[in-house]
């Protein structure tokens, strides 16, 4: 296990706590970075768009190309899969915002039907032209850049939904994860509500899963899929667990964890399994640091593999490279982002 406490490349955006972190998905040298002034508690946001720039001896510098300002805070971003200079920002006052970088202040799109704050925004990389949001109210809701209304709304869950994610196997699957420590997975081509003590399709209306996994006793923050095998799901949250789950849809209720690992010191708040191996995965923590794992050590091997902590805020993003084999970035609430290798 390496402790590293010098990253790559670092730069500072002061008076704004980061909250996401993406890397492009046409640009091996460009990211975007969700942020919010007090820490996202109240205030305006803003959105970073950052750039590598070639260093000394084949390591990276980066700097901010521009930003956009937001009356209320952003926590998430997601880049476009099918223009390469635009994007979306989840905000605290329930709407949705686009930007192209291209050009200057305001935003090109804007949409606002979730009722509380949009905390997750994620673009689909099979159904190019569609992308997810979830939100504090419970719901999740599927997008198309050219309609002013969503496509589809779901009642995915009673409480917030802190993660909405398509899977990159299937155009028509996507997972959830929320306050009331399951996972949830949704078909969009078979929408239908539950039946129990807990819905009613008339005053309390919850979406039917084909599959709720009950995956912690505490909050869910954040999730993931696996990129190279179908039905993988990584989960944490407050219990700073880190857990992997077979999700096969075998039963209603249910799913193989295959491995639990103890993950930091303080709750989980973001994983994300690397594009380029099917073993590896990285976490952000409010313990101030983000760590590099591997699910299938040696024998005898340990399942951590880096801890990087030049964090002296909660880390509350990190995020692959798509492109560069190792090659992560993580953000927090110091206002730092650090882009760096293992």
């Amino acid at each position: 296990m390496n402790v590293s406490q010098a990253p790559n490349a670092v730069v500072q955006t002061p008076g704004f706590a980061h909250y996401s972190v993406a890397w492009s998905p046409f640009h091996n040298h460009r990211l975007a970075v969700a942020s919010a002034a007090n820490f996202g508690l109240v205030g305006n946001g803003r959105l970073h768009t950052v750039s590598l720039v070639p260093g000394p001896r084949g390591t990276h510098g980066v700097k901010v190309d521009k930003f956009f300002e937001t009356q209320d805070a952003l926590y998430d971003v997601a880049w476009s899969e099918i223009h390469e200079n635009q994007l979306v920002g989840s905000s605290g006052d329930g709407s949705i915002k686009m930007w192209d970088i291209t050009l200057n202040d305001l935003p090109i799109r804007s949409w606002r039907e979730h009722t509380r704050e949009v905390f997750s925004v994620d673009w689909s990389n099979i159904r190019k032209d569609a992308f997810l949001s979830s939100s504090w109210d419970g719901s999740v809701k599927l997008w198309t850049p050219d309609r002013p209304r969503s496509l589809t709304t779901l009642q995915a869950h009673l409480t917030c939904v802190y993660q909405a994610l398509f899977s990159p196997h299937h155009s028509d699957i996507l997972a959830t994860c929320s306050t009331d420590g399951t996972i949830k997975i949704f078909d969009l081509r078979n929408p239908a509500y539950a039946s129990g003590p807990s819905s009613n399709a008339f005053t309390n209306p919850v979406s039917a899963a084909v599959l709720t996994v009950p995956a912690s006793v505490t909050e869910l923050l954040s999730l993931d899929w696996n990129k190279y095998r179908p039905f993988l799901i990584a989960s944490a949250g407050v219990d700073r667990l880190i857990k992997s789950w077979d999700c096969r849809m075998v039963r209603l209720v249910g799913g193989l964890c295959e491995r639990q690992v103890p993950g930091h010191e303080y709750a989980i708040r973001k994983v994300q399994w690397s594009p380029h191996r099917a073993d590896v995965l990285a976490t952000a923590s409010y313990d101030m640091t983000c760590r590099i794992w591997t699910m299938n050590p040696q024998p005898g091997g340990a399942h951590l593999l880096n801890i990087h902590d030049p964090h002296t805020e909660f880390v509350a993003g990190c995020g692959w490279s798509l492109f560069e084999e190792g090659l992560i970035a993580s953000c927090g609430w110091d206002g730092r982002l650090c882009v760096f290798h293992p």
